[in-house]
């Protein structure tokens, strides 16, 4: 029964399976007159592909993305320990507070230029799957014009 809590998508364990599977054989026996059931299904086993290598792109972008989130968050607590450590609140006069000011307009900026950076790389990672899949989207159609193509000479 399907679990979400334990569900684990594994790219190599699905690529495994349509490389053991030859689901050219099983199609064997449907024959269509003009069909060429090889082709079609080879056109098949290249979108798999497609999708496959389209899902390895996006997730080494999102495991990329999640190490610099990491590192950043780490980053963040290190500088705010150092900046409460030397923090004294019975010492704050004028020109402490300028300078505690000065730190959270620093600290703010780091933020937003860290923010800026994980957003293009979720969509560096995005679009790299898009385009593996855009590509074999349009190699795709080429194939079934081709073979409609050979069904349309012969009649």
């Amino acid at each position: 029964m399907f679990d979400p809590k334990t569900f684990q998508f594994d790219v190599e364990k699905m690529t495994d399976f349509f490389r053991q599977n030859d689901f050219t054989k099983q199609f064997a026996a449907f024959k269509v007159p003009g069909v060429d059931t090889e082709a079609l299904v080879e056109t098949q086993k290249k979108n798999m592909e497609a999708l496959v290598k389209a899902n390895q792109a996006a997730a080494a972008g999102y495991q990329d993305l999640f190490k610099k989130q990491i590192a950043i968050f780490e980053e963040t607590i290190a500088e705010a320990q150092k900046h409460f450590q030397n923090l004294d609140a019975t010492k704050l006069d004028a020109e402490s507070a300028k300078a505690q000011a000065e730190l959270a307009r620093t600290a703010f900026e780091k933020a937003l230029s860290n923010m800026q950076m994980l957003a293009e790389t979720a969509q560096k990672a995005n679009a790299e799957a898009y385009e593996i899949v855009s590509a074999r989207i349009q190699e795709s159609l080429a194939e079934l014009r081709e073979m409609a193509q050979k069904l349309t000479s012969r009649a």
